[in-house]
């Protein structure tokens, strides 16, 4: 399979599952990202690092890190909203840190019960115990609800764009732009990726699309060609953030896999093995409604994947 253009992230392990009322038990958890791995995924949000009496479906984090990280060639990473948070997940081993930060000043306090600029003065702490006990992990800050928000309504342009530059002064690697409750639109995304890589040039990071309103892959398709090169996706479309109403429907990895591959653009998955990956899901979710255009229909006739690159 030809060397990977484009990084897909795959986030369902954690913004997936924090976002269902079931838990998943923690070895068909290990059997899902076995498979996500088996299928060449390279990337995978596993977990957070959160009091499990406010999500208990992340009770098992320590765990669920211990056995991605002996995946060879997997980058494991984990969510936290906070120093403590972050201790535990390098304690456990991960690989990358990503931290929450939304534009949305409601919506900020809704999810993490902070302000925005309590948030920038969280990730600098990060930081410093990253740069003190684990100098090679990787720290991202998300800024979420950087279209709009279900609480707020309107988040100005200026607000995200200012947020992530702080992010990175505070001592994120890189900041990403989250859509999480599916409000933005092609014109959009274009106009604020430009303006983010204006501001901060490579730090600019990862686009985390919803699919709410049906515009999940146009939104990545168009960050695509503003240069974004990795995206956050969810098999089977699992997901929406638990404390923003109306947040569902993360973009659908093998829609988005679908995409790039069709188009000629190397993802280094195997759709086969990704569309298999959805069975240890559905064993451990049963009952759970997932979604996909690309495994309900099926491969086109005489698809055959990375033959334009032949």
């Amino acid at each position: 399979m030809p060397d990977p253009q484009v990084l897909i992230s795959e986030v369902g392990p954690r913004d997936g599952l924090q976002s269902v009322r079931a838990t998943m038990p923690t070895a068909d958890k290990l059997r899902w990202i076995d498979a996500l791995h088996q299928a060449g995924v390279r990337e995978i949000e596993v977990t957070s690092f959160v009091p499990a009496r406010l999500l208990p479906q992340m009770a098992d984090a320590a765990e669920v890190v211990r056995h991605a990280i002996t995946l060879p060639g997997l980058s494991v990473m984990a969510l936290v909203p906070n120093r403590r948070g972050a201790e535990a997940a390098l304690a456990a081993g991960v690989h990358k840190l990503t931290m929450p930060v939304s534009a949305s000043a409601a919506h900020s306090l809704a999810n993490v019960r902070k302000t925005r600029e309590e948030m920038i003065e969280e990730v600098r702490a990060v930081s410093d115990l990253r740069r003190d006990i684990a100098p090679r992990v990787g720290l991202e800050a998300g800024i979420s609800t950087a279209f709009g928000c279900t609480l707020q309504g309107d988040v100005p342009e200026d607000d995200v764009i200012w947020l992530a530059a702080q992010c990175v002064a505070a001592g994120a690697d890189e900041a990403g732009l989250s859509d999480t409750v599916g409000y933005a639109n092609p014109a959009q995304v274009r106009r604020l990726f430009r303006r983010l890589r204006a501001e901060i040039g490579d730090r600019a990071g990862a686009a985390h699309m919803h699919n709410t309103r049906g515009l999940g892959l146009a939104n990545c398709l168009a960050a695509y060609e503003e240069g974004v090169r990795t995206f956050d996706a969810s098999l089977g479309g699992l997901g929406g953030c638990p404390y923003a109403p109306g947040a569902s429907g993360n973009v659908v990895t093998e829609d988005l896999v679908f995409m790039f591959e069709a188009m000629g653009i190397a993802t280094g998955i195997s759709l086969e093995k990704l569309i298999a990956a959805r069975a240890p899901l559905m064993a451990g979710l049963p009952g759970e409604p997932v979604y996909g255009m690309t495994p309900e229909a099926g491969l086109p006739k005489g698809f055959i994947q990375g033959a334009s690159y032949v």
